[in-house]
């Protein structure tokens, strides 16, 4: 599968750690790449990977072409074929950076929006242990496949989950029922909510930073 176009950010050379991240629906992956330097990171270099999701037509927005990681109808179906196919794009992407010497174990794959249900759709099924998982404003999508899709590797992965108490375009029960989908399932999630709505804030970037810092110690 080729290789997503991507922007790339390293915080200092031979960098030891990656997080991929993945950009919300008709964003593009210069969404994030500001935050980098906001974080108060760690000294250990980090790769940012911010890919770019392909262009397509989304039925949500009356068929517009956008980039968007899956279609989007608007009525409670889920896309399963178009999440599917990104996860392999993800996978793709991971399998990159270990190339390139980072070890599963030293990479976070985290997404905003459409880009956090894709790093949950892939993270959770990925067959080696990741660093995290960070999931911003989304929600856990084929949640009713999971329990025979998932990685016992993946079973204590740290899970970063943050979302907007004001939400309109994901509203915040839909994300506090993924949560619980996933504790009923073992696993540990890290719930942080905020005064504001499908956005990021100041709080959630240092909260982001602090535990960056502790995934990637």
């Amino acid at each position: 599968m080729a290789l997503l176009e991507c922007i790339e950010v390293e915080t200092g050379p031979n960098p030891t750690s990656s997080v991929i991240w993945l950009h919300g629906l008709g964003a593009d992956g210069h969404d994030f790449e500001p935050i980098v330097p906001e974080l108060d990171l760690p000294p250990s270099p980090i790769r940012f990977v911010f890919p770019n999701a392909p262009v397509r037509p989304v039925t949500i927005n009356m068929g517009m072409e956008m980039r968007a990681w899956y279609d989007a109808y608007g009525d409670g179906r889920q896309d399963e074929a178009g999440i599917q196919a990104a996860q392999q794009q993800i996978e793709t992407l991971i399998a990159r950076e270990k190339s390139r010497g980072t070890p599963a174990m030293r990479l976070v794959l985290a997404g905003f929006s459409q880009g956090g249900a894709i790093a949950f759709q892939t993270a959770l099924r990925h067959p080696e242990r990741l660093a995290g998982i960070m999931a911003l404003s989304t929600y856990l999508p084929m949640s009713d496949k999971l329990k025979a899709e998932a990685s016992p590797m993946n079973r204590d992965v740290p899970i970063f989950m943050a979302h907007g108490i004001h939400d309109p375009m994901i509203g915040v029960e839909r994300a506090k029922e993924s949560k619980r989908v996933l504790e009923s399932l073992g696993y540990k999630v890290e719930w942080h909510d905020y005064r504001m709505d499908h956005s990021v804030n100041a709080e959630e970037i240092a909260d982001i930073g602090e535990w960056l810092k502790k995934v990637l110690p």
